[in-house]
């Protein structure tokens, strides 16, 4: 199956029953934008998203030993330990609205197997990306399946709405450098201070960084497969997957900050057809996301100064997408009012 392109037809017919809903034209703004995407990406005039599914993937790097976070590499085991108990952030947020929470270990440097998560693990943790390729191509198609396959393992459920969340201590490092790597961003302008960093840190990560891209080789023709294999994530590229999968499939997927929307600039990249497919939730204070937006030209729907992964702002915009769709079906036309 391929990316179909939107249905014009349907796009009209939502805009024009938008238009005769029991308020001034336009008065519900990015909302009727919104509600408009959803119809493209649905192929539903009056989309239905319900049933949200939250898939955390958690992947280890191997750019950690060259100090460019500020946690301890444990610390991605140690959280998912804290996701089994229900008692992270997207646990909560993802009880507020109803979700289901799948978490998914593509790549932990760390035996996860007395943990009841999805097992799906292709290596413990990438490679250095200064000093050698992070993955294998073989191992990132592989990441990619997996991402696939849990997306529709979603779908097959009857989950009417995806989000994506990550867990993985340096991927901010990795998300950074497909950043730069894609767009053309020089590295200055995208390194952010992570997960707390202090300028001195951050000023270190972005020439560790700055080299790796060019110890690998990468340039403006590199292909985003191999971009990918040479700086990513096993985790990121498990999320294009994901992205991809549910284009595919015409179910939204509800994108969250940094890294996220990294492996949503990497399935654009692989698949350009996905680009009228991404909603990115919001705007991570990591500066790397501002350029990225830019770069895919997408409006993330909130601006709440988050920067900590795991899916909790895709889960905090949910009611939003939610209230897009309800609008459709349940506001009163004038024609019910006889005008």
């Amino acid at each position: 199956m391929t990316i179909q392109p939107f249905n014009q037809a349907i796009i009209d017919e939502t805009k024009a029953n938008l238009d005769q809903l029991t308020k001034p034209l336009g008065s519900l703004g990015r909302l009727e934008e919104l509600a408009v995407q959803l119809a493209g990406i649905t192929g539903e005039v009056s989309p239905v998203v319900e049933k949200p599914a939250i898939i955390v993937a958690a992947a280890d790097h191997g750019i950690v030993t060259e100090g460019v976070s500020a946690y301890p590499q444990e610390v991605t085991a140690l959280m998912i330990d804290i996701f089994v108990r229900g008692k992270a952030a997207i646990n909560v947020f993802g009880r507020q609205i109803g979700a289901s929470v799948t978490v998914a270990d593509v790549g932990v440097n760390a035996d996860m197997s007395g943990q009841p998560i999805a097992h799906h693990k292709i290596r413990f943790g990438t490679r250095n990306f200064l000093n050698e390729d992070a993955m294998t191509e073989d191992e990132t198609l592989a990441a990619i399946a997996v991402g696939r396959e849990l997306a529709l393992e979603q779908i097959n459920k009857g989950h009417r709405l995806l989000i994506t969340g990550e867990m993985g201590i340096g991927n901010t490092s990795a998300s950074s450098a497909l950043v730069a790597a894609i767009t053309g961003a020089d590295v200055g302008d995208v390194v952010g201070t992570g997960t707390g960093l202090d300028e001195e840190a951050r000023l270190k990560k972005i020439a560790t960084i700055r080299e790796a891209i060019q110890n690998r080789g990468i340039n403006k023709d590199t292909a985003p497969l191999t971009v990918l294999a040479k700086v990513g994530g096993l985790e990121i590229a498990a999320l294009a997957g994901v992205i991809l999968e549910g284009a595919t499939q015409r179910v939204p997927v509800l994108v969250d900050g940094f890294i996220s929307s990294a492996a949503a600039l990497v399935a654009d990249e692989l698949d350009p057809a996905v680009r009228p497919y991404l909603m990115i939730a919001h705007e991570s204070v990591e500066q790397g996301h501002k350029v990225l937006n830019e770069y895919l030209n997408i409006k993330p729907l909130l601006q709440l100064d988050l920067r900590l992964g795991e899916g909790t702002g895709a889960a905090l915009a949910y009611p939003i997408v939610e209230a897009a769709t309800k609008v459709l079906r349940e506001m009163a036309t004038f024609k019910d009012l006889g005008l």
